[in-house]
């Protein structure tokens, strides 16, 4: 396959490029976030998921300048929050930021999964990456939590502020809804925010990834 076959293949599919990025930065993470150098490469590949992000925004019938609008003063967050982790205005100001960005996107996902009757490839690759999305917008949310709310989460480590990897798991957990944090949610407010997500994860399932399986059996039954 030539480069350029393989470019409009990326091109074609922004949603898989989106899924792809975000699946890489939670296999990295755990490897670069204890030094300096490695939080930048974080910074870089978090950088990468907000530009796949807003590529994957345009095909949807979703507004592009909205996602914009939140995506570029996220970027400069992004970075200055892999230098400055500890930073409780930076780590705030980012979460409110990346959250309304992640779930925009999110959003405009959705529209373009249900704004015909066909599935295509890249709706399939859509429907995992607009799961893997929400998951990442309320795990800001649980960071900006723990700011305005100390305490709001316990781990298997103690009272203290859960690191953002430990809230992105979190996240994956209550939004899957299979219970295997050692991250619990202990304050009332991070509790309210737990349970909203739980209630995405299964509002997802029901309608969104039902539909699709409706739409793919339609597709395939063979016509009277």
């Amino acid at each position: 396959m030539s480069l350029r076959t393989r470019a409009a293949t990326v091109r074609a599919h922004p949603s898989a490029v989106l899924m792809s990025t975000q699946l890489v930065a939670v296999l990295a993470y755990p490897f670069l976030d204890q030094t300096a150098w490695g939080r930048a490469v974080v910074g870089t590949v978090q950088l990468g998921i907000v530009l796949a992000a807003l590529a994957a925004v345009r095909p949807t019938p979703a507004l592009t300048w909205v996602a914009v609008l939140l995506g570029a003063p996220a970027m400069v967050l992004t970075i200055l929050e892999a230098w400055q982790p500890h930073s409780d205005p930076i780590v705030l100001t980012s979460a409110f930021l990346h959250a309304p960005f992640y779930f925009y996107i999110s959003y405009a996902m959705i529209r373009y999964l249900f704004h015909d009757d066909r599935v295509t490839r890249d709706e399939l690759f859509a429907t995992g990456a607009a799961f893997t999305v929400v998951a990442w917008g309320f795990a800001y949310v649980f960071a900006a939590c723990q700011v305005v709310w100390p305490g709001s989460f316990i781990g298997a480590t103690g009272v203290g502020d859960r690191s953002w990897f430990e809230l992105l798991f979190l996240s994956f957990s209550t939004l899957t809804s299979v219970g295997l944090s050692d991250v619990v949610p202990v304050g009332g407010h991070a509790r309210s925010f737990a349970m909203v997500e739980m209630v995405a994860g299964v509002f997802y399932v029901a309608l969104v990834v039902a539909r699709l399986v409706s739409l793919a059996v339609v597709a395939r039954r063979p016509e009277a």
